[in-house]
C-alpha cells in the first residue's frame, strides 16, 4: 500500500497522517491487489475538505468531502470509498455470476447421462360404427 498525503493551507500534523493512513489501511481488505492513494487535506475559508485517488490494479476511485472538522471530512471520505469499492465489487461478482449461469445453461448432457429417447406408438381411431361391425362377424 503506497499512501502519499499533502496539506495545503494548513500546516502538516502526524495525528491527521496516522488517522488518514490507518482508515485508508482498512479499504486493502477489500482490494484484491495492492492500492496507490493520494490524500490531500486542506482547508477552504471554514471548511476542512478531505480528497483522494485510489487507483488498484484496473479501479480508479476518487471521494472529496468537506466539513467543519478534518477528522468528520476525513471520515466521511473513507466511508465513500468503502460504497464505492463495495458497489463496484458487487457488479464485477453479478457479472461473473451472470457468465456462469450462462455456461451452465450451454453445457451439453453427455449421451451416457440422457434419457432413451420415447417409442413411438401407433394409434388408431375406432368409432362405435367399427366396433359393432366386428362384433357382428
Amino acid at each position: 500500500m503506497n499512501v502519499s498525503i499533502t496539506f495545503r493551507h494548513m500546516d502538516a500534523s502526524e495525528a491527521i497522517k496516522k488517522h488518514a493512513a490507518a482508515k485508508l489501511g482498512k479499504l486493502q481488505k477489500f482490494l484484491r491487489q495492492p492500492m496507490t492513494a493520494k490524500v490531500t487535506i486542506s482547508v477552504d475559508k471554514l471548511k476542512h475538505v478531505a480528497e483522494a485517488r485510489i487507483s488498484s490494479g484496473g479501479a480508479h476511485l476518487e471521494a472529496k468531502e468537506s466539513s467543519d472538522d478534518m477528522y468528520t471530512s476525513i471520515d466521511r471520505m473513507i466511508d465513500k470509498l468503502d460504497r464505492q469499492i463495495r458497489v463496484s465489487k458487487g457488479a464485477a461478482e453479478s457479472r461473473r455470476r451472470t457468465a456462469k449461469t450462462a455456461a451452465e445453461e450451454a453445457e451439453v448432457v453427455p449421451e451416457e447421462e440422457a434419457p432413451p429417447p420415447k417409442k413411438k406408438v401407433a394409434k388408431k381411431k375406432v368409432t362405435a360404427k367399427k366396433i359393432a361391425k366386428k362384433a357382428k362377424r
